[in-house]
């Protein structure tokens, strides 16, 4: 399935109240963006990889995301497994975690054009920060003009360096599949950190906030060669929103089964996106680059973070009917 990204940026502090890490090509990862997209895809079997680094030009240790997941359809059912990690600023703050997944897809009319997936998925995540990597405010010291000396103790009280919290997750996606079609429309809402899992290297009574997408669009058909996808992503999670506005496009080369990717996104006041990238026979290779239009852009001069997925898909040469979502 198709995929937009979403950036991911960590903002940590000491109890580690923040939003959760995302990514720029969110639907590049679809069991991370919405888990009734499990095994909703064209194939037997679908491999995913996607990696991304930001904010190198204003920080000493860039923030890194890794991903991997595989998914397969078995009939009206669907199973997956998605493994993520990301890490963060000097102190090494690390999340991973490892998510199982599945998913009923059904038709609900009688010429199955169009379908309704459900998905649920849970696991565990793991955090961990190495404290003794960090400054603290009382060990600085104004002699020789003023530096930070680690060997004074911090005076700050860890419970521990890592948590490990459960982690249940929850979709529903509407899409239309007729491959003949002008138009064809998708929607999907989930909703993650169902359990408001307790998170504190303190401590403390802090519970990790719901997070909630809606994600909707449509493939539009121009020409036997030519498709657009324009699509939306909302995401909410406690006070912190954010809104994605993409168009995707897609050139079929004739007797050839590649097609040439390119695309545009815009996360309001933060960043835009250019994205590039080839499906070719069973795989799907795609690049992206945020362009940082926030206030930091003063610092940043713009640059912000590199991104590159790829998907490989297993199918046979011939399939009855193509479902057609947000994906090629």
């Amino acid at each position: 399935m198709y995929k937009l990204i979403i950036i991911p940026v960590i903002f940590f502090t000491l109890t580690v109240r923040a939003q959760d890490a995302h990514l720029s090509m969110y639907d590049m990862a679809p069991l991370f963006l919405n888990p009734s997209m499990t095994g909703v895809v064209d194939g037997d079997f679908r491999l995913h990889a996607q990696y991304r680094t930001q904010w190198k030009a204003v920080n000493f240790k860039p923030y890194t995301s890794y991903l991997f997941s595989f998914d397969m359809p078995i009939k009206k059912w669907s199973f997956g497994v998605q493994l993520n990690n990301f890490r963060a600023g000097y102190g090494n703050f690390n999340a991973f975690q490892g998510l199982l997944s599945t998913s009923y897809n059904t038709a609900i009319n009688k010429n199955k054009t169009h379908f309704l997936s459900f998905g649920v998925q849970a696991g565990i995540s793991q955090k961990s920060v190495e404290y003794q990597l960090l400054s603290f405010n009382n060990q600085y010291s104004l002699y020789g003009g003023g530096s930070f000396d680690q060997t004074v103790t911090s005076g700050e009280n860890f419970k521990g360096q890592s948590v490990i919290l459960p982690a249940l997750n929850a979709g529903i996606m509407y899409y239309y599949a007729k491959p003949t079609a002008r138009l064809n429309p998708f929607i999907g809402v989930s909703a993650f950190n169902l359990l408001h899992s307790k998170e504190s290297f303190y401590g403390v009574e802090n519970r990790l906030p719901l997070r909630y997408y809606v994600h909707l669009g449509t493939r539009i058909n121009i020409t036997e060669t030519f498709y657009i996808i324009p699509k939306v992503l909302g995401m909410l999670q406690k006070n912190f929103f954010e809104h994605t506005y993409a168009l995707e496009l897609g050139y079929y080369f004739k007797n050839s089964d590649f097609y040439l990717l390119g695309g545009i996104i815009f996360r309001a006041k933060d960043a835009m996106v250019v994205t590039l990238g080839a499906k070719w026979n069973q795989f799907i290779l795609k690049m992206g680059y945020d362009v940082n239009v926030s206030t930091l852009s003063r610092v940043s001069t713009g640059r912000g973070g590199f991104e590159i997925g790829l998907t490989y898909v297993h199918k046979k040469k011939e399939n009855k009917f193509e479902k057609i979502c947000p994906r090629l």
